[in-house]
């Protein structure tokens, strides 16, 4: 099953808190926005992909507790974007002072806030070209770093803040670079 995007705008504008009720309320569908306001409902993931994502997201949260540098989210996490999307990345990374500035409240909700680095893994549901521009808009939302890998192809696509996308095929391992410092991805857990 493919994403569902409706557009409301004709006739209902949600709010921010509007928006973040209607998750609430809704639990068990999970919700994006895009910059123009139409509202995504994203399907669940399957098995293998779910599977990859919790590993992924295990591998950050143990660098993260050695390096202390900030904070890890899982694909449950919505952040409200500059540009007024609510995304959801698979896995994301803030660092820890930027996190920090955020009201209480503004951590509770939807931080207004883009990560740091972000992941998105493509499921077989996933259309590439919307999960290209999602990361595109990553970027100029203020990412630094974000990865794009698709465990069907074996390819990746890191994007940098400023720079064009480099793709690589079949790469064994990716680096967190100067934003992760020290973090090294063995892609083997994906692609085995």
């Amino acid at each position: 099953m493919n994403a569902i995007t409706i557009n409301f705008n004709n006739v209902l504008k949600l709010s921010d808190d509007q928006f973040y009720q209607l998750c609430r309320d809704n639990p068990d569908v999970k919700f994006e926005r895009n910059a123009f306001g139409e509202l995504i409902i994203m399907s669940p993931t399957g098995g293998e992909t779910g599977k990859c994502n919790a590993k992924l997201t295990t591998r950050f949260v143990l660098w993260n507790e050695q390096t202390q540098l900030g904070e890890v989210f899982d694909s449950s996490t919505c952040f409200k974007l500059p540009n007024g999307s609510d995304r959801s990345p698979d896995v994301a990374w803030i660092k820890l002072e930027r996190w920090n500035a955020l009201t209480s409240e503004q951590r509770e909700k939807f931080p207004p806030i883009a990560p740091d680095f972000v992941l998105e893994l493509m499921s077989p549901s996933d259309n590439l070209s919307e999960t290209q521009a999602k990361m595109q808009e990553y970027m100029n939302a203020g990412v630094k770093l974000g990865w794009l890998i698709d465990r069907k192809t074996h390819r990746v696509e890191i994007y940098r803040q400023g720079q064009p996308k480099e793709v690589l095929e079949s790469p064994t391992s990716l680096s967190g670079e100067d934003i992760l410092p020290g973090f090294v991805l063995d892609l083997l857990l994906v692609w085995g």
